[in-house]
């Protein structure tokens, strides 16, 4: 039998989302395969992701607690098919018993021993529609940027997505019939790809809007100068008016992330003044020249 998903993570039942995306977060560093050779260290990783994806979303967390580690083989609408099959509703049977007792404590259930006498037995119930699931799809900004195939592997199973382009963080993904397994003849549920797209080491996504730091010399930005900007579709031109300073937004329309059903978003680069860090003499002679002769005092602009 599995773990329990509190004991997985080292939280108390009673722990709030902060307390599990915290202990998510150091045991997977501690666990993630990149850093921990150990042999047992990627089932260890996959232990923790599966507690993760489970408590971490107040939906299915509530399931759990309830039905335990079979929560996913429990339709959504439960309490509904039960109740139209006893003409009584879930919580009370004969005589005022609760048919929930214990569910919290998120031990596994024996449906057939529970219901089994009032139904005639295992498959009382009839078909019953497999369970909806859901995970986290990891991409990079280039990725959701670009879209493409993906192959993806959990829980010992092999995917292929298409992941739509400009797809944002947040957004879910649908691949039908790969859920929980339906009894009998009935249908399996849904699979539901959660987008994460990871932090990039230069862009900045906001929205559909991507930003990105634009350095520029002293000079560039005194007088002007068509500089190059990195974007996720290569490398384009900008024109640096003269006079700007840092914090100025040069605005490339369309560049940011693909809209399939409207405006696609823009890029912004932010113009960042940068000064030698280490000036040749010649150059520090000219600042100095510079710095004698001007009158600007950047505190009293405007």
């Amino acid at each position: 039998m599995a773990r329990d998903f509190y004991e997985v993570l080292g939280v108390p039942r009673d722990a709030d989302k902060d307390q599990i995306q915290q202990a998510y977060r150091k045991l997977a560093r501690r666990y993630h395969p990149d850093v921990n050779s150990d042999p047992a260290a990627a089932d260890r990783f996959k232990e923790i992701g599966a507690a993760y994806q489970v408590l971490s979303d107040p939906g299915t967390r509530r399931r759990y607690d309830r039905f335990g580690p079979d929560f996913r083989q429990i339709p959504e609408d439960y309490d509904e098919r039960v109740g139209a099959a006893t003409g009584e509703g879930f919580r009370r049977g004969r005589g005022g018993t609760r048919f929930d007792q214990g569910f919290g404590a998120g031990g596994a259930v024996d449906f057939e021993d529970l219901f089994g006498g009032m139904f005639g037995g295992r498959g009382g119930f009839g078909s019953i529609p497999g369970a909806d699931q859901e995970a986290e799809l990891e991409l990079t900004l280039e990725e959701a940027y670009r879209g493409g195939k993906r192959t993806l592997r959990l829980d010992g199973r092999s995917y292929t997505v298409d992941i739509p382009a400009g797809v944002l963080d947040g957004k879910r993904i649908r691949l039908a019939g790969q859920g929980g397994r339906g009894s009998g003849d009935a249908p399996a549920g849904d699979l539901y790809l959660v987008v994460r797209i990871t932090p990039h080491s230069r862009f900045r996504l906001r929205g559909r809007d991507i930003y990105v730091d634009l350095p520029v010399s002293p000079w560039e930005a005194e007088l002007g100068a068509t500089v190059a900007v990195p974007t996720l579709n290569g490398e384009a031109k900008v024109k640096v008016a003269a006079g700007s300073s840092t914090g100025r937004k040069l605005r490339l329309r369309g560049e940011g992330m693909p809209n399939p059903r409207g405006v696609d978003g823009d890029l912004y680069a932010e113009i960042k003044v940068m000064v030698p860090p280490h000036p040749t003499e010649r150059e520090r002679k000219l600042f100095e020249q510079l710095a004698a002769e001007s009158d600007f005092d950047p505190r009293r602009a405007q």
